[in-house]
């Protein structure tokens, strides 16, 4: 009793292996049971070869003793024409052996011929089932790794949420965070630059006023100019940088 359940326990044990190995690979399980009918069909086809080498044989046989018999026949033939009857019955003897070893090769040729064309269909269905099993498991092969993707594709889909709550919406949280900080940065660059160059070009203003209000001094006192003729300028209007007056 308990030898039979320690055997029950191991076959159950085996059998779970089994059935895992094929879950976890049938296309590989249905392969290998693919290779094994094509190498029995190749046995088979070398039988059926050499079967047919018999067929070939016992078809000889038929040709030879109807050619045999036709001979015997005629011989038969011209030895009563020729009034030998002795020598006709001895031919006719054997023209009655002849015959009956070709009418039991005739029959051996006929059931070796159904015999052979039943084995030949049934290579030729099986070739067509392994052709059938063949496209099967390309198809199946096919389908298993189409089925795999989607899925994987549906798990990584239903992990790609972007929602404030889950990670994905953290992270792109921090990136929009981070585009708007350089984004400012940009514009203020822009502002400073921009209120930089008003600077610059008020200080050439006032820089060249200045030369003009010098230049009509030297005039003035060269002689060049009077001093009715020369205008007064005002030197500290429109120098400096421009108030914004509208703004208010």
């Amino acid at each position: 009793m308990i030898l039979q359940k320690m055997f029950t326990a191991i076959r159950a044990f085996f059998n779970g292996i089994a059935n895992a190995m094929w879950e976890r690979n049938p296309i590989a399980i249905m392969q290998l049971e693919y290779d094994k009918s094509v190498e029995q069909l190749q046995e088979g086809r070398k039988g059926l070869e050499l079967y047919r080498g018999l067929v070939e044989r016992v078809a000889r046989q038929v040709t030879m003793g109807k050619a045999q018999v036709e001979r015997m026949q005629a011989e038969v033939k011209a030895y009563l024409k020729a009034g030998d009857r002795v020598t006709a019955a001895k031919f006719a003897v054997q023209l009655k052996k002849a015959e009956t070893d070709l009418a039991a090769n005739q029959e051996q040729l006929k059931m070796h011929e159904e015999a052979y064309e039943n084995n030949l269909k049934k290579i030729q269905y099986a070739n067509k089932q392994l052709a059938d099993v063949r496209d099967k498991i390309q198809r199946y092969n096919a389908d298993l790794k189409m089925t795999a993707a989607e899925a994987e594709i549906a798990k990584i889909a239903g992990d790609l949420n972007f929602d404030v709550t889950t990670d994905f919406g953290q992270i792109e949280q921090i990136i929009q965070q981070q585009i708007d900080t350089n984004r400012g940065k940009v514009r203020v660059a822009a502002d400073l630059s921009s209120r930089g160059v008003a600077e610059i070009k008020a200080q050439e203003r006032m820089e060249a006023q200045l030369a003009e209000d010098t230049l009509q001094q030297y005039e003035v006192e060269l002689g060049l100019k009077s001093p009715e003729t020369t205008p007064v300028v005002e030197t500290n209007k429109n120098l400096g940088p421009a108030t914004d007056s509208n703004r208010s």
